[in-house]
Formats: structure tokens, C-alpha cells, sequence
């Protein structure tokens, strides 16, 4: 076996483990066609390999060598219809399949052509660069790039532009006088290795991308409650650090709120309506907060707010409306009247956050001791704390 030969059964092996890892990864991802179009891919690019060696040992040489060119170029097709999956920018179909099927019939036809000539290496390996160049500026023109998409599209920006420098070799030192003699070339070990390289480098970015997208789908599950649909106590936690660090000594507002008499609620009515007002209260804090609020379920009835960049009057005005839509929530029985005590502190650097919750808490607290049903800001601060009855949301808190 020659250094060619080794190379092209490394590549044959190394896609295939990485079509089935895809297809494993695939039942786990909600990228899941995406998934399977990246298996599909590297399981007939995979082929070509056994192609290149057909074409080196048996006696039909021209059709193996135009069925190494058919595998390796569909393979590539369906990694692009898989990125196209990935990244919301599908390909149509009929454009693809014409494409390969175009790009085949122009190999059938440059087969006769000297090899190693300009006109037959860049004709050859341009459906190559295409593919890849295309799959490059769909993932570096998407919306919400991270670290590893601009990895991958680099990635698959070099790779694309690697097939025009093959092309470049061939014509500078030669890919052998006839198909058959492609596998004993120098050129063959260079091309070999360096998709063995590419091919790695682009699977594991691409494995990267789907692990990454099911670990924070995980961590997502992990940090929310699941009747209420809000952030639990660790998810709100995190997502107020992440306001914080993005303005860490801004005029932001905690506010903390207590179902009233809940535990009577599910006596009287049972556990199934108590579930109900859970899910109708969260449902009315997100469709009433802010988009960048940060919104929590932290315990069995009580809840937490957290409003960046926001007066310490405005919180108080939208506690005041969140608390007057309470006693309004659909799909209750008409006997049950659901209402809910709020505490507010502002909060001016990210250093004073358990004082804001605690002066929260602590006004939560009055409110419930005056009455239920009520307003509070922590005390000590100026602001509006009207105890009005029925207030509706205003309009600018709308999602």
C-alpha cells in the first residue's frame, strides 16, 4: 500500500464516523434534519474513496473516476443543504440537483483532456469551490454569529479556496498522464492529505456547532419551570448577571411578588386550578414585561422581576398594572378572585443586588401585612405607591 492509498482509506474512515456521529447527534438536536443532511453527506462523500482505488485497479477506469468526482461533489451538496438547514438559508433542490448534475456531465466531458492542463484541473475542481465558497458565506452572513460559526465559515472559506490551489498544483507538478496513475503521484499525496485535514477540521466544527446548540438548549430546560414557563431561581439568576454585566451601575428596578393566599387556593379548588393560576400568571408577567426583563418563578407562589434601565417610578407603575391584571386571569372559576402582593427597590450597581433583593423582600412583606393586594417600594425611596385597585398594563410595557 503507497502513502496514497493510506490517505484515501483514513478519508473513507473518517467520514464514515462522522456520518454516524451526525445521525447519533441527530436524535438529540432540534437541528435534527439539518443533522441527517450532514450524515447523508458525509456518508456518500465517504464512497469516493473506494472510487479513487477502483480507478487505480480495475480495468474501467473513466467510470470510476467520474463516480469518485459524482460521490465526493453530492456529499458536498448535502453539507450545504445541511448548512442551509443549520442557518435558516435553504437551498432549493432543483438548483442543486442541476447544479451536480451540470458539474458531472462537465467532468464526463473534460475526461479526455490532458491532465495537469489549466483548462482540465480548474474545470475539475471548481464545483468543489463552489459548494464550499457558497456554504462559507452562508454561515458568515448569518444573523446571531458566535465564536464557532465564524470558525466554521473560515473554515469552510479555506477549504473552498484550497480546491483552486489544488487545481494550481496539478498544473505545476502533474496529476499523472491518465486516471489511472492519479493514486502514484506526489500530487495525490499532497491532495489526499490535505482533505484528510479539511475533512477533519470541517466535521469537528460542524459536530461543534450541534453540541453546542443541544448544551444550551439543555442549560435552557435546565433553568425553566415548566408551568409557568418563566426562568427558575438559576435561570434568573443568570440571565440579571447578564443584564448586570452589560450595565452594571444603571437605574435598574428588582421587583418581588407573592401570589396572595395560594395555599387556600389549592385547598379549596384543588392542585389542578392552582396549576392554572401559575401558568396564567406567568403567561400575563410575559406578555406584559419588557423584552429584556428578566423574569422568574423562585419558589412555589412567589415570583421576581428584574427591570434594566428603568426609573424606579416606571416599576412601581408597571407592578401596579401587572397586579391589577391579576385579578383578571382567564380560565379560572368565576367563584375564585386570584390577587398578588409586590415589593420594589431600585437598584444602582450590580455591588447592591442582595440589598435590593432584601429591601425587595422586605416590602413584599408590608405589603402583605397591610392587606394583600398591594404595592410597596422599599423604604426610604421616593417614588408613586398608590395602592389603585384594577390598574391596566400601559401600552409602552407591551411586548
Amino acid at each position: 500500500m503507497n502513502g496514497v492509498a493510506f490517505f484515501l482509506g483514513v478519508n473513507f474512515v473518517v467520514a464514515v464516523c462522522f456520518s454516524a456521529v451526525f445521525a447519533v447527534v441527530a436524535t438529540r438536536s432540534r437541528s435534527r434534519r439539518a443533522a441527517l443532511w450532514l450524515a447523508a453527506g458525509f456518508g456518500v462523500a465517504s464512497l469516493s474513496a473506494v472510487c479513487e482505488l477502483l480507478v487505480a485497479y480495475t480495468a474501467s477506469p473513466k467510470i470510476w473516476a467520474i463516480g469518485a468526482f459524482a460521490t465526493v461533489l453530492t456529499g458536498m451538496m448535502l453539507l450545504r443543504v445541511g448548512i442551509g438547514h443549520l442557518y435558516a438559508r435553504r437551498l432549493d433542490k432543483r438548483i442543486a440537483a442541476f447544479f451536480v448534475g451540470a458539474s458531472i456531465i462537465l467532468c464526463y466531458a473534460i475526461y479526455e483532456l490532458p491532465r495537469g492542463t489549466p483548462l482540465q484541473a480548474f474545470s475539475y475542481q471548481s464545483p468543489f469551490a463552489i459548494i464550499l465558497l457558497d456554504s462559507a458565506f452562508v454561515v458568515l452572513s448569518s444573523r446571531g454569529r458566535q465564536t464557532v460559526d465564524r470558525f466554521l465559515g473560515m473554515v469552510l472559506l479555506f477549504t473552498g479556496l484550497h480546491f483552486f490551489a489544488k487545481a494550481g498544483v496539478a498544473v505545476l507538478v502533474g496529476a499523472g498522464s491518465a486516471a489511472r496513475d492519479y493514486i502514484h503521484t506526489n500530487y495525490a499525496l499532497i491532495s489526499q492529505s490535505a482533505t484528510a485535514i479539511l475533512v477533519v477540521a470541517v466535521g469537528l466544527t460542524l459536530l461543534a456547532t450541534l453540541v453546542l446548540e443541544i448544551m444550551a438548549d439543555q442549560r435552557s430546560e435546565s433553568e425553566k419551570d415548566t408551568l409557568s414557563m418563566l426562568a427558575n431561581r438559576r435561570g434568573f439568576d443568570r440571565q440579571v448577571q447578564s443584564l448586570l454585566s452589560e450595565a452594571p451601575n444603571g437605574k435598574h428596578a428588582v421587583i418581588l411578588c407573592d401570589l396572595d393566599h395560594f395555599k387556600r387556593i389549592n385547598d379549596t379548588y384543588g392542585h389542578h386550578v392552582g396549576d392554572l393560576v401559575i401558568q396564567g400568571f406567568g403567561h400575563l408577567m410575559n406578555n406584559s414585561a419588557p423584552k429584556r426583563a428578566a423574569l422568574g418563578r423562585i419558589g412555589g407562589e412567589e415570583f421576581a422581576i428584574f427591570l434594566p434601565d428603568t426609573e424606579i417610578g416606571a416599576a412601581v407603575l408597571f407592578a401596579q398594572a401587572l397586579r391589577g391584571a391579576t385579578m383578571t386571569l382567564p380560565d379560572l372559576p368565576e367563584s375564585l378572585s386570584v390577587t398578588a402582593s409586590f415589593g420594589v427597590s431600585p437598584l444602582t450597581s450590580a455591588a447592591g443586588l442582595i440589598e435590593a433583593y432584601r429591601r425587595a423582600d422586605i416590602a413584599l412583606y408590608t405589603a402583605k401585612n397591610a392587606g394583600r393586594n398591594q404595592v410597596k417600594l422599599a423604604a426610604g425611596d421616593r417614588a408613586e405607591t398608590e395602592n389603585q385597585r384594577g390598574t391596566v398594563a400601559p401600552d409602552h410595557w407591551k411586548t
